[in-house]
């Protein structure tokens, strides 16, 4: 989990500890959500070679107060201190009792006795109207998403119930995460379901959702829809080439000086961009800034479908690397106007790559 505090994106977690030979928490701090982060401490923030210490989860109260919940089958939390790598008192465990998950802690836990739910893994801590909610991973394996809520982060805790009950998402365990945008809620959890994904194989999915009166989660089905546009992309301003809603065979890496760039772009590849609002503007021309190490290829623009009405072609030659940027610009002849999902179609020779594509822009 990472949150954002005076300017600096904290990034909290698990790894295994060559101290140890345990799992350990750590934390790494960048100037952007999006990196480079950088290991903060030079060592773990928790560390006590025991193999609980995963899936950390972290939130800053009304009052400033940070919190960090983390821990499988143990709910460990402490608060952080204002620089947000060090604790402010001792690391504490969550008494987990049936009133509060369901089933009491797994050494207390009778193998004849049929719990009504329990906490498995994979915490998320946030605050809303002054409750604070515990969400996680439950039931064991496979796993459902359940919550419990308290008047602190210290509790006591109260079961609330199951969120995302146990589905075919081709994925053995789930875990989730709550944000707030533009005034909708989301719920983001994960799914194996995309081709050569499964339990160790997962991608993120979101639902957007409404809470109920009283401040309780509704239950939330997966989908395969995604959610709905809360807002237009503008295309006669700047915009990175990772800006995407769907993308075929491509991925992504970053360096200090370019940041965040789409990369492994092969012929057949495909990226799309939904809800780009021309308005009654007309493109007269399309740029990008790519970059080649081989022989390159060519972008194809087109609307709302990989086959559809094609607006503009751009060569990519070889640049020199694929880290040696350079500017390629198009004019475009066709009659553009209003709201359009744009597909970016890589064509070349099969079997290679192509280039890197960091951003594109149109001018009116």
């Amino acid at each position: 989990d990472s949150i954002e505090r005076n300017g600096k994106y904290y990034w909290y977690v698990c790894a295994h500890s060559k101290l140890t030979n345990g799992m350990a928490i750590g934390v790494a701090v960048a100037d952007s959500p999006t990196g480079p982060f950088h290991d903060a401490l030079g060592k773990p923030l928790f560390d006590n070679g025991s193999w609980d210490n995963i899936d950390p989860t972290v939130f800053i109260d009304e009052g400033g107060q940070a919190w960090l919940f983390w821990g499988n089958p143990t709910i460990n939390y402490a608060k952080l201190n204002s620089d947000m790598l060090s604790f402010d008192g001792e690391v504490k465990q969550v008494n987990q009792t049936i009133e509060g998950f369901g089933a009491p802690n797994v050494k207390e836990r009778q193998k004849d006795v049929k719990y009504k739910d329990n906490y498995t893994e994979g915490p998320w801590i946030l605050k809303r109207n002054s409750l604070c909610y515990l969400l996680y991973a439950a039931g064991g394996v496979p796993e459902h998403i359940a919550y419990s809520t308290a008047p602190s982060f210290e509790g006591p805790w109260t079961y609330r119930g199951e969120i995302m009950p146990l589905e075919d998402t081709k994925s053995f365990t789930n875990h989730c995460g709550v944000a707030d945008f533009k005034g909708h809620s989301y719920f983001f959890y994960h799914t194996g379901k995309l081709p050569g994904g499964g339990g160790f194989g997962r991608s993120a999915a979101v639902e957007e959702f409404t809470y109920n009166p009283d401040g309780t989660f509704p239950i939330i089905h997966h989908t395969d829809e995604g959610v709905n546009p809360v807002g237009t992309l503008n295309p006669f301003q700047r915009q990175e080439a990772e800006t995407m809603a769907w993308s075929v065979g491509v991925k992504t890496e970053q360096n200090e000086n370019t940041g965040v760039f789409v990369s492994d772009i092969q012929n057949g590849d495909y990226i799309k961009v939904r809800e780009v609002d021309f308005g009654r503007v007309q493109p007269k021309s399309f740029t990008v800034s790519a970059a080649s190490a081989l022989q390159g290829g060519r972008i194809e623009v087109r609307l709302d479908s990989l086959k559809g009405q094609q607006i503009a072609l751009v060569d990519i030659p070889y640049t020199g690397g694929g880290e040696q940027w350079q500017n390629f610009c198009t004019s475009i002849k066709e009659k553009v106007s209003g709201k359009h999902d744009l597909y970016f179609a890589f064509v070349g020779n099969k079997g290679a790559k192509l280039f890197n594509f960091d951003w594109w822009k149109f001018e009116p």
